[in-house]
């Protein structure tokens, strides 16, 4: 969990590359930034030019080649990947473009599934879900499965599934990208309207204006680096 006042993240000339084809590619050049906790930043920049590369590091879903990265004031460096994912599951909660709900498995199941992780006994696995998807307006889904509800509902389970665990980040990437615009913006009035009540940080990446419109900070991303960081 994070200490107090310390930033939910904070890079210092991050950096990564990968392999391909035997040639070096560097994804991020060197970016240097913090987000405080109870923030709500957009990361923007178009495709290729490294901003899902910085969310996965975010997120601690990756590494980085070089450079600092402390998570609630931890250095993600200093961790084996057992601590790694006990830091990912405790403090970030994440939503994905594409959703990623078990198909055969209903809302309520879906949303449990962090806590199973962490051990949580049944009983209070199945009630902290339900509050979690009543707190999204899908107290009246519980049981239905992903290929019964809308995608705007879908997403909104994968909301209440990244809040499930009280984590102090939500991570979204792309979220509304395979939503219509209605569905989209009732998904932004969402994750603004949980910030705002919650004081819960979210950070999104998007390539769309009017998505980062929503958030109070803006940092956009060129060629691995931050060409410009807003308010």
């Amino acid at each position: 969990m994070t200490a107090a006042g310390e930033p939910a993240f904070e890079c210092e000339d991050l950096r990564r590359s990968y392999q391909a084809d035997g040639v070096s590619v560097e994804a991020l050049r060197g970016v240097s930034l913090r987000i405080d906790a109870g923030e709500f930043v957009a990361i923007v920049g178009p495709s290729g030019s490294g901003k899902s590369t910085l969310m996965h590091l975010l997120g601690c879903l990756d590494r980085p080649t070089s450079g600092t990265l402390r998570v609630g004031g931890v250095d993600v460096a200093t961790l084996t990947e057992a601590r790694l994912a006990d830091l990912r599951n405790r403090t970030i909660g994440f939503v994905f473009q594409s959703f990623h709900l078990l198909a055969r498995t209903s809302a309520l199941d879906n949303v449990a599934l962090p806590l199973v992780y962490r051990g949580v006994g049944a009983a209070s696995r199945r009630r902290r879900a339900r509050e979690a998807l009543e707190s999204v307006g899908l107290g009246h889904r519980l049981t239905h499965r992903p290929s019964q509800m809308s995608g705007g509902e879908q997403q909104r389970v994968a909301i209440a599934r990244a809040l499930v665990g009280d984590p102090e980040v939500v991570l979204a990437d792309e979220p509304t990208g395979n939503l219509d615009t209605r569905n989209g913006a009732e998904v932004m009035d969402l994750l603004a309207g949980l910030n705002a009540e919650s004081g819960v940080a979210v950070v999104l990446v998007t390539h769309e204006p009017e998505v980062a419109g929503r958030a109070r900070r803006r940092i956009h991303v060129r060629d691995g680096l931050i060409e410009r960081d807003a308010t």
